[in-house]
């Protein structure tokens, strides 16, 4: 089986010191070229997707004197910036949904398919500080379970927003003046513990009706949220043991909710800085670690691409991962490395296509455009 690559894009790189390399672009984190050329070098790797993190959590008080990159972009409204420029990335934002109404996320998600003709993804996450709270006021920071679950019920207003217009709603019959079939519209008249929600959406249903939904599995509180919607599963673990435990316990998951685990991919974070030698890229983070220490917060490579590409193909074929998500330390040079050495030899080696294959991104991923939940209930399927 080929390995699923995907990539995180944050800003100028997962350890917060890179943005002081000789080959960091600091000057253009906050303009749109700089998020566009990452996503074409992640195009021209021919990567599955691109996750874009964002968090509502503020900047601590000594960030500055720590010397890290404060503030960032919208994930979402970088994702919609950059999918017209692209042709086969999939492009998918985080954005939480502690303080995000649904309908609002529903809207914007259902928009970013519609601007990337079918690429779109979402990966919902929760926002736990008080910190966070704060900048809303609206309520206070709540323990995982509470946030899981409201998370859950957040994703599920999502998708009947989804489908609450019919394919064929929209019918533009200019002899009788009617843009829509009003029957093809639906409420959806949710109540939850945590939402109510009437609907309908303002948005037609998008290209692929459901974005790609990505979630993390990380942690107990998060595995029913996975099992009932994930289409991809994310897990980061220090070592390949705790990889592969984390994979069986969202297979598990998925199994419970009745669903295909086989169906749904696991991808296991690697955090990765590639040189043309291992000491080279040793030597690399050791500069890194003496401006600020950042322990590993998964399993790490730091070594040649060679190295990497055995390690991606050995969780593969070891039932480890499906396949990962690379994580650079540093960007630009750490997505370059990756499409200019990696990848090419993930390819040599019959582990990717030559080209990546056009089309949606489920359909990337194998999956079929989903039934229309409203459609189906007036048919009693």
């Amino acid at each position: 089986m080929n390995p699923y690559l995907a990539v995180e894009l944050d800003a100028a790189g997962r350890h917060p010191a890179a943005w002081r390399l000789p080959d960091a672009e600091p000057t253009r984190l906050f303009t749109a070229d700089y998020w566009v050329s990452l996503a074409r070098l992640a195009e021209r790797a021919g990567l599955d997707l691109a996750v874009i993190p964002d968090s509502f959590e503020p900047p601590s008080g000594d960030a500055e004197q720590r010397g890290t990159v404060v503030g960032r972009l919208d994930a979402v409204a970088i994702a919609a910036r950059v999918a017209p420029l692209t042709d086969r990335l999939g492009l998918v934002p985080v954005a939480t949904t502690t303080h995000t109404e649904p309908f609002h996320l529903s809207k914007a998600i259902a928009t970013l398919d519609f601007v990337s003709l079918g690429r779109a993804g979402w990966q919902p996450e929760v926002s736990r500080s008080q910190a966070e709270a704060d900048l809303f006021g609206r309520k206070d920071a709540a323990g995982a379970d509470v946030l899981w679950r409201e998370a859950a019920e957040a994703v599920r207003v999502v998708a009947r927003l989804w489908d609450s217009w019919e394919d064929d709603a929209v019918i533009r019959d200019r002899a009788t003046g009617r843009y829509i079939e009003r029957d093809k519209l639906h409420y959806i008249d949710f109540v939850g513990e945590f939402f109510s929600v009437k609907g309908p959406s303002i948005t037609p249903r998008s290209p692929q009706a459901h974005p790609l939904v990505v979630l993390r599995g990380d942690e107990p509180e998060a595995l029913p949220l996975v099992g009932e919607w994930a289409d991809v599963v994310r897990v980061a673990a220090s070592d390949l043991a705790g990889a592969r435990a984390a994979r069986r316990a969202a297979r598990d998951a998925v199994a419970a909710a009745g669903r295909d685990p086989d169906s749904v991919p696991v991808l296991l974070d690697v955090e990765t800085l590639l040189a043309p030698t291992g000491r080279d890229a040793r030597r690399q983070l050791g500069q890194l670690e003496e401006w600020m220490p950042c322990p590993a917060a998964t399993l790490r490579s730091v070594g040649t691409a060679d190295e990497l590409a055995g390690l991606i193909t050995g969780a593969v074929s070891g039932g480890v991962a499906d396949g990962v998500t690379l994580v650079p330390l540093a960007l630009p040079s750490g997505l370059r490395a990756i499409a200019d050495h990696l990848v090419p030899l993930l390819v040599e080696r019959g582990s990717r296509p030559a080209e990546a294959p056009a089309g949606t991104l489920r359909a990337r991923f194998g999956l079929d455009r989903p039934a229309n939940y409203f459609a189906r209930s007036e048919t009693g399927a």
